[in-house]
């Protein structure tokens, strides 16, 4: 018979005695079960003790987290709270190198614990951390302790940054800027500025004047990862705390520091693997230098603008400098001011009397006013030839420069997201935009190059200009979707791409839509699809036995600490618990916490998880509410909160607890993977019917014949 829900199976250990096995009753008060655990080893004084888990975290056991004790847990009779607050308050006081140091340490240990935080804290322990700090005697390991229980402390909440004095953050920040700091300390220093950031703005202007960039560039040259992903971090806090101006005063500092240079050599191209972490931290990069296109692009042509009024007719006569020159020496006003109309006409402006007004239209505004002239300075020959060339062809078999480089703009700007919000988790940078100083604009003019080639090789007129954007779209996208690692492959392989590809692509893509939508192959593939699908069922359980590192996401920083996750081989338990940085594939004895899949009661996600009611709904978070999901398991219907660290793993999960609780797999990547099986199964099992037309409808099987009489007698041949 099972127990009650309220009654829980657990061991409890103390250091010398022999480990009692109990059954915890949860509506017993605490201090009632922990004395009559004190009286069975014959400790006096039960309030001084206190239940810790063994393994993982080894947190208190208190009235509010009792709930969350599993049968089988494991826990350890121990100092209370309050005492070892006290005990370790008086330790890192002590004159004693030896126990000042030990007590740091298991400060550290502790203070992950919110009880004993919040006891520490209550006896005014984080006073005497600022002091050993800004006094300044303690170096090396004893230091490296005190800033990481300083952090610890910090994280659960009951004190504000903005309280920590100008003394204790320039001490923190000295440790920066030294080079003969231990690592180790340049790391906690690092991590505690970026979180000081963004609290408030006055944290924001006091680290950005005492952190120079340059000290922040030293950092990511340096061969120790965790120390350059730690100033990256921090430099990335800056950014984003900063207002548009700073921030584009920064990135233009950092451009002449040519900070793209360092990441390319020293981060992309490191001996060391690229992590998560720092893979954000470079689209975070990308996309705020991207941004700083924005103002330009949501800015329209000012038609009384004497500066822009110059810049179109610079186009010109960068175009027809010839020309202009001789008419401008022989014409009337009137005959000059004609000519320069037909010359706009012939640069692709729609309305070649007021070429302004092309630009009204924002996005892209004067972006793409920038590019094409850009374009013409940077690259001469190459925009001569493209307007002379086409200039010598039939009016309706020109391709518009002008008109096609506002729309090009507008595609590159939609495809980079050049305006949209940096999202929380995304990891997708291109690495070739760390290989180039001017990379919108040098990817722009190689783009509209491949717009005057793709145009001469559809032989498109002037009603194919779409045709023409859409396929040109089409180039760039496939061609980004390579990753390609420098702007000169990226334009090696674009220019491949051409026009007849993009057919053949396009072709093999209906051919294999047409295929798999006649009636036969359709009943085929409903006949192969359980069978698939429990392939897919397989496999979905298969990744979840093997694991996944998770991060928990705070409310001050993007992301905070890790933790393990994975299916038992047997399929019965889920198995989690907190990691350190780099661990993966962790043996499930390792793990300290444990959900047995028979108290799984359903699987949540997004805007119904418990962990995204509590944030906002902004834009920033909604890439968080599109890789969250919870396990609702337990009698009392306990909540395991994950926030995947992809969209792909986001589906492998989702798939593979929709599997282990008996419901269909509902994610977008469960489909994906079923086409690709019945496409691989279809092709192999059609493949001697190929070059044959499969009819809708089987053929007609033919009547009975009348008589039999052509059968062979074998009866009367033996006679």
């Amino acid at each position: 018979m099972p127990p009650p829900k309220d009654v829980v199976k657990i061991a409890i250990q103390m250091v010398g005695a022999i480990p009692q096995l109990i059954e915890l009753q949860q509506t017993k008060p605490l201090a009632s079960v922990l004395k009559d655990v004190c009286d069975a080893w014959s400790l006096p004084n039960a309030e001084r003790y206190a239940l810790q888990y063994v393994d993982g975290r080894q947190t208190y056991i208190t009235e509010s987290n009792r709930r969350e004790i599993k049968n089988g847990s494991i826990l350890r009779l121990t100092t209370s709270p309050d005492q070892e607050a006290e005990r370790l308050y008086s330790g890192i006081q002590s004159n004693n190198l030896d126990v000042k140091t030990d007590s740091l340490k298991k400060l550290a240990s502790l203070s992950q614990d919110v009880t004993f935080a919040q006891e520490f804290i209550n006896r005014n322990g984080l006073k005497q951390i600022f002091s050993i700090v800004e006094e300044g005697k303690d170096t090396g390991e004893m230091l490296a302790h005190t800033l990481k229980a300083f952090m610890e402390l910090m994280e659960h909440d009951f004190v504000s940054w903005e309280t920590l004095s100008a003394t204790f953050i320039k001490k923190i920040v000295s440790y920066v800027n030294v080079n003969v700091v231990d690592a180790s300390v340049q790391q906690l220093s690092l991590a505690m500025l970026e979180n000081m950031v963004p609290t408030s703005r006055f944290l924001f202007e006091l680290v950005k004047k005492e952190v120079p960039l340059d000290r922040l560039l030293i950092h990511l040259q340096v061969t120790n990862t965790q120390l350059q992903l730690k100033a990256m971090a921090l430099l990335i806090a800056l950014l984003l705390a900063a207002t548009d101006a700073e921030r584009r005063d920064m990135m233009d500092y950092l451009k002449e520091k040519n900070i793209r240079q360092f990441i390319h050599k020293n981060i992309i191209h490191s001996s060391e693997p690229l992590g998560d972490e720092m893979a954000h931290y470079l689209y975070v990069l990308q996309s705020l230098s991207l941004n700083l296109h924005e103002r330009r692009m949501r800015t329209s042509v000012d038609p009384y603008s004497q500066e822009q009024r110059e810049q179109l007719h610079a186009l010109r006569q960068n175009a027809f400098e010839l020309e202009s020159e001789a008419a401008a020496g022989t014409c009337s006003t009137e005959r000059r001011r004609s000519l320069c109309a037909k010359e706009f006409r012939k640069l692709g402006f729609m309305n070649n009397s007021n070429p302004a007004e092309d630009l009204r239209r924002a996005p892209p505004g004067l972006l793409a006013l920038d590019n094409m002239l850009y374009f013409a300075k940077h690259t001469p020959s190459a925009y001569s030839r493209f307007v002379l060339e086409n200039s010598s062809r039939e009016d309706k078999h020109e391709c518009p420069f002008a008109r096609s480089s506002i729309q090009l703009t507008l595609i590159l700007c939609e495809i980079l997201h050049i305006g949209e919000p940096c999202s929380e988790t995304a990891q997708a940078f291109y690495p070739m935009f760390f290989g180039q100083d001017h990379f919108f604009e040098e990817l722009f003019c190689i783009c509209i190059q491949l717009v005057n080639k793709t145009w001469k090789e559809m032989r498109a007129t002037q009603e194919d200009f779409d045709k023409v954007l859409q396929v040109v779209r089409e180039q760039i996208t496939r061609t980004l979707s390579l990753k390609p690692t420098s702007l000169e492959l990226f334009k090696t392989r674009v220019n491949t791409l051409n026009y007849s590809e993009i057919l053949k692509l396009r072709q093999t893509e209906r051919l294999h839509q047409e295929e798999t939508l006649a009636v036969p192959v359709l009943e085929l593939r409903e006949r192969l699809k359980p069978e698939l699908l429990e392939l897919i069922r397989q496999q979905r359980l298969l990744h979840l036995c093997q694991g996944t590192l998770f991060r928990k996401i705070s409310t001050r920083r993007r992301q905070d600490k890790l933790w393990y996750c994975r299916l038992s081989p047997n399929h019965k338990v889920l198995h989690y618990g907190d990691v350190e940085e780099g661990l993966c594939g962790l043996p499930i004895e390792s793990l300290p916490e444990k959900i047995p899949v028979a108290d799984m009661k359903m699987l949540l996600v997004g805007k119904e998880c418990p962990h995204t009611k509590e944030k906002s709904s902004g834009k920033q978070n909604k890439d968080v509410l599109e890789l969250a999901f919870s396990i609702v398991y337990d009698v009392e219907e306990y909540c395991l909160n994950f926030i995947a660290p992809t969209r792909y793993e986001f589906c492998l999960w989702t798939d593979g607890l929709n599997v282990l609780l008996g419901k269909e797999m509902s994610s977008e990547r469960t489909q994906t993977d079923l086409d690709v099986l019945l496409s691989m199964e279809l092709k192999l099992r059609l493949l001697d019917l190929e070059n044959i037309s499969i009819p809708d409808t089987p053929p007609p099987v033919p009547k009975p014949p009348s008589n039999l009489n052509f059968c062979y007698d074998f009866s009367q041949a033996e006679q």
